[in-house]
Parts: structure tokens; sequence; C-alpha cells
């Protein structure tokens, strides 16, 4: 016989999803992020063993033991010295309010960017010290980092931030982030299209609030992905009409975006993000809100039972 039991949640909200009650009455909240991470990636001259390999114009590419990349380091620093500063004047340009998911190393390493973040009123959750793998980290080493993270980027920022998406997570994870204290929202999640609660220390609930890895401009980096802006956009576009139609009957959801600031940062992307930009703004009943006004809207008024 088969043990059906299991630590995970398979069934969610189940039949009937709750009313998020979104301000305002809005059928679906889109919440934009852009992970800022260049600088925190992989790279020898930090002391890691290879270059990075992930999530570059270099499909395909593989870590260099000992090596630098330098095609590899020089499309990351793309996305903070052009892509960032044109996805910053596209949304404030809009008025669109954004998360930024800040590697700390990353932010430290570019404070303009980082006053331009606070200047706009972006929220900046923590995307961890280092855009590392943690799956093999000694759970010490973790716990470090994610100490370390909070502790520089509070000094970086002005604020410690309250939301953390390590992005590669371990085991010990959102364990560890819980026990930190400070963090009123987790999102290394993929499970559902709504904020729910789940177990935390001394029986105190934890909120998480799943991202996407697929509404993600991740996808231009990947064998199967969108190779044109034609395809993310009508990509997001399917996804906003999809969620809208359900908040209209009944059942309102919850629309993540994942950006790059050395993916969708480039010219020809950043118009597919425009055009999106604009089509969502030509609605009614929708909220564009950042993480941090999700999770304190789900504090407010879905309370844990």
């Amino acid at each position: 016989m088969v043990d059906i039991s299991t630590p995970r949640d398979l069934v969610g909200y189940g039949r009937n999803s709750p009313d998020p009650k979104w301000p305002g009455g809005a059928n679906v909240a889109v919440q934009f992020v852009i992970n800022y991470e260049e600088g925190g990636e992989s790279c020898i001259l930090d002391g890691d063993p290879a270059s990075e390999n992930l999530l570059s114009e270099i499909v395909g590419a593989a870590a260099w033991p000992g090596q630098r990349n330098l095609n590899m380091e020089s499309i990351y620093e793309y996305g903070s010295r052009a892509g960032f500063w044109r996805l910053h004047r596209m949304f404030t340009g809009l008025k669109v309010p954004v998360t930024v998911y800040g590697v700390t190393l990353a932010m430290a390493r570019n404070p303009e960017a980082v006053a331009a973040m606070k200047e706009a009123g972006w929220e900046i959750a923590s995307h961890g010290y280092r855009w590392h793998e943690y799956k093999d980290y000694p759970e010490e080493i973790e716990r470090q980092h994610i100490l370390e993270a909070v502790r520089l980027h509070t000094e970086i920022a002005g604020e410690r931030p309250y939301g953390m998406y390590q992005g590669k997570p371990s085991d010990n994870t959102l364990r560890l982030v819980m026990e930190e204290g400070g963090f009123l929202y987790s999102s290394d999640n993929y499970s559902d299209d709504l904020p729910f609660w789940v177990p935390g220390p001394n029986n105190k609930p934890f909120l998480i609030i799943p991202y996407t890895l697929e509404t993600n401009d991740m996808r231009f980096a990947t064998p199967q992905g969108f190779n044109s802006g034609d395809q993310f956009y009508t990509y997001l576009k399917d996804t906003f009409d999809t969620l809208w139609q359900e908040g209209e009957e009944g059942a309102p959801k919850m629309m993540s975006v994942g950006l790059h600031c050395r993916l969708v940062g480039r010219p020809g992307r950043a118009a597919s993000l425009k055009r999106f930009l604009d089509y969502v703004l030509s609605h009614d009943k929708v909220w564009i809100p950042r993480r941090i006004d999700i999770a304190r809207h789900w504090h407010q008024f879905h309370k844990p039972g």
C-alpha cells in the first residue's frame, strides 16, 4: 500500500477560493516585480568557484570553473548600467508602482539605482545576500546570509526588507526566513493565484505571496520560452484577460509579472512590456499594488483562522 500522507498542500483553497476583497472592488491585482541581481551573480572575483550561467543571452551557457566569463559579466552589466534605467523611466513615467527583488550585494554596488528606487516609492524586498543556489548550502551559512542580507539591506536602503524571495531556496529557507522574525511575507512559492497562510514558529501563521516563473521575462532566456516581444505581450495579455474575467464572475485573483533589467530592459523587449502596461491601464477594476501592499491587505482583511 502506498502511504498517501504528505507534508505538501495539494488542496489549497479548493473549489471555492476566497474573495480577496481587493481595494476598489478590483477584479484582479496586477503586481510587477523587477529583479535587481546584477553584481550579485556568481563570479570568481567574489570568491565563487565559477562564473554565472543563468538567465542571459547565452542560452545554454555553462559555468566556467575558476574562470571569468567576460561575455556573461557584460550582459549582466547591461542590466545595471542601461536596462534598469529604461525600466525606471517606464514605470515612473506611467506612475505604476513596483516591487524590487534586490540582491543585497548588487544593491550595494549601485547606490544610485537604490536611491532611484526609493525616490519612486518602490518596495525593495530581499532577493537574498547573493544570487546563489542555496540547495547545497549548510543551514548555518544560509542563516548567516539571510541575516547579513537584512543588515546590509537596511544600511543601504534605510529600511529593512519586509518581503523575501531567495529565488533558489533550500529546504531550510522558509523556516530561516520565518525565524528571522521581521519579514511579513515570503514569495518562494508558485502554487496559487492568491496569498495564503502557512504554519510558522511558535504557532504564529506566516504569509506566502506566490510568485511566477511563467508570466516572467526569464522565458526570453530559456530553451522553451519567448523569442519575440509579441509572444511575451500575448501571453501576459491572455493571462490578464482570463484573470480579469474570473474577477468579473466573482473570483478575483492576483497576477504577478516577473522582470529582469538585463532581459526586458533591452529595447526590443521593453516595447512589448510598455504595450502591456498601457493595456492594463486601459481597464477599470484593476489594482496595481506593490507586494508589501498585498501583504498588508491580507494581514488586515484575511487574518488566519
